[in-house]
């Protein structure tokens, strides 16, 4: 399962309380160019509108961009495919105060696309600059180890 696009900010930006695989409803040119790489989670967040969960704010390059048609938009709004009772798990867990959904990352598994949605709440300031400390402590340590 190659990660094809990443979310480098949700670990730092969130603390992750769940993760939940779904699929991806995308059209052709849309899974070449996620397959190419050319896709972005920056900025991205899931929804549910009317029962059914949406990617919203995620940017999927065109894959030929000289034949792509004129109506495409790279950041519209694309469907999650999950079951209604794991629709109603994620909807009770964003009610909770503080909560939001978040795309971690897009992988393939058995030719398909998927997309890992994680069940999020944001970090304060100072959880950052401790996540900040912790990180350059334990690099100086491996470079004290790896020196000696």
């Amino acid at each position: 399962m190659p990660d094809l696009v990443k979310n480098k900010k949700a670990g730092f930006n969130y603390h992750i309380l769940d993760k939940m695989e779904a699929g991806l409803a995308l059209s052709g040119q849309e899974v070449k160019a996620v397959r190419e790489g050319k896709a972005s989670l920056f900025g991205a967040y899931v929804t549910i509108k009317k029962g059914e969960c949406y990617l919203v704010n995620c940017n999927i390059s065109p894959y030929q961009p000289k034949n792509t048609p004129l109506s495409y938009n790279p950041q519209r709004d694309r469907k999650l495919l999950l079951k209604k009772r794991e629709i109603d798990y994620l909807f009770g867990k964003t009610k909770e105060k503080g909560t939001t959904l978040i795309p971690l990352r897009i992988y393939t598994k058995k030719n398909l696309l998927k997309i890992e949605v994680g069940v999020a709440r944001g970090k304060k300031k100072h959880d950052k600059r401790e996540a900040i400390k912790r990180r350059e402590i334990d690099r100086d340590l491996r470079r004290i180890t790896k020196s000696s």
